[in-house]
């Protein structure tokens, strides 16, 4: 399909960023390959959040892996709707299982997983997992290459 009819908001176009997840677009295009199953990777190893309580900055290694029905994610779309947490006040389980949501409602993938990993404060890193869907027979899905915590190089 042309880009010409999918009506993009973003792709293409100057636009500012998003003052919260909520407020964000997160378009899709017609998949290009729905003859068959695979898997699109998104890393974002410098996601950014803020704690809701103390205001402080938090830190995450996302990779988001999913096998795409009939749309897939437009990365710019993806981009500004991820870069919106960046002044956003929210525990990690709640971005990492929100953005998967909010995933699955726009592009309705056969399979999501998302991993977020996320940086120590006070000592501890948190690491959130969330999936949804089966994985289709015969499709590859590598580890996310996310080192368990080592100071997390």
């Amino acid at each position: 399909m042309s880009q010409e009819n999918q009506e993009l908001k973003l792709l293409g176009k100057q636009v500012s960023g998003y003052n919260s997840p909520e407020e964000a677009i997160i378009e899709v295009v017609p998949n290009p390959h729905g003859d068959v199953d695979y898997v699109i990777r998104f890393s974002c190893p410098e996601f950014t959040s803020i704690c809701p309580i103390t205001g402080q900055p938090d830190f995450a290694h996302l990779v988001i892996d999913y096998v795409p029905g009939a749309t897939i994610v437009e990365s710019k779309a993806l981009k500004l709707f991820l870069a919106a947490f960046r002044n956003h006040g929210a525990f990690h389980e709640d971005c990492t299982v929100g953005i998967a949501k909010r995933l699955i409602a726009a592009a309705e993938p056969k399979f999501l997983r998302i991993c977020g990993y996320w940086y120590p404060r006070g000592g501890i890193p948190i690491d959130i997992f969330f999936q949804s869907g089966q994985l289709p027979d015969n499709i590859l899905l590598p580890e996310t290459g996310v080192a368990n915590y080592k100071g997390r190089g």
